[in-house]
């Protein structure tokens, strides 16, 4: 059996250097290719298609749409499920217009990285001064380049509420109680409609959970992974 993270928009396998080494235990750790496609769905059938065996999906934010729609891909494969600081809801409208413009924007447009206000936004309101933390982040956006934020801004992510039942495997959803991007309620939204799911809320953390709060992170995975893994 194989653990494959995915991460979520504009992070790359970087953002899971801080707890790769424990889930190790369980076998080998993959890293889902989410650089080519501009769909979900696409990216689901990528790292499926990738995935040797039965494996583990552990999908952070966009990672959870792209972790579910896995599940429902190969549910025969998928042993179980870790959904991390995700939702089950549709982009707003606002969200889509300005992802949708940068998606749209001429390859000639120079990028430098998501901006320190956008990347403050998404980390504990004590954390937002925290320029170490700050670099961290940019830097998987900067390793990335301009053309997969462009594909990647572009995705339009649908709700699957009505879609959850399809889902049988044991599911961990994993919350974090200072989340600016991801409510608590959007997470128990996930865990309500998924027939085999377990919830856990880490509150010292916002949105970043896998470089803000690892330790905590893993005090909740490991646990449960060695539950399910039996």
């Amino acid at each position: 059996m194989s653990i494959l993270l995915v991460p979520g928009y504009m992070a790359d396998e970087t953002l899971w250097d801080d707890v790769r080494g424990p889930l190790e235990q369980f076998g080998p750790v993959l890293h889902a290719d989410l650089r080519h496609d501009d769909s979900i769905e696409a990216m689901a059938a990528r790292a499926v298609a990738a995935a040797p065996g039965s494996f583990i999906p552990v999908g952070f934010s966009m990672g959870g749409y792209i972790a579910r729609e896995i599940a429902r891909l190969a549910p025969e494969r998928v042993r179980a499920l870790v959904l991390i600081a995700t939702s089950t809801r549709a982009d707003t409208p606002s969200l889509r217009q300005s992802r949708g413009t940068v998606g749209k924007a001429a390859a000639s447009v120079s990028f430098s990285g998501l901006s320190k206000t956008a990347i403050a936004t998404s980390l504990h309101p004590q954390q937002a001064g925290n320029d170490a933390l700050i670099d961290r982040v940019r830097a998987m956006g900067v390793r990335l380049g301009g053309e997969v934020f462009r594909r990647q801004s572009s995705i339009v992510r649908t709700s699957d509420r009505e879609r959850l039942h399809e889902i049988r495997c044991p599911t961990l959803v994993i919350a974090a109680g200072q989340d600016r991007l991801r409510s608590c309620e959007e997470a128990e939204e996930l865990h309500a409609g998924l027939p085999a799911s377990d919830f856990a809320l880490i509150e010292d953390s916002g949105h970043m959970l896998p470089i803000e709060a690892p330790e905590a992170l893993l005090a909740v995975m490991l646990p449960w992974l060695e539950k399910v893994a039996q």
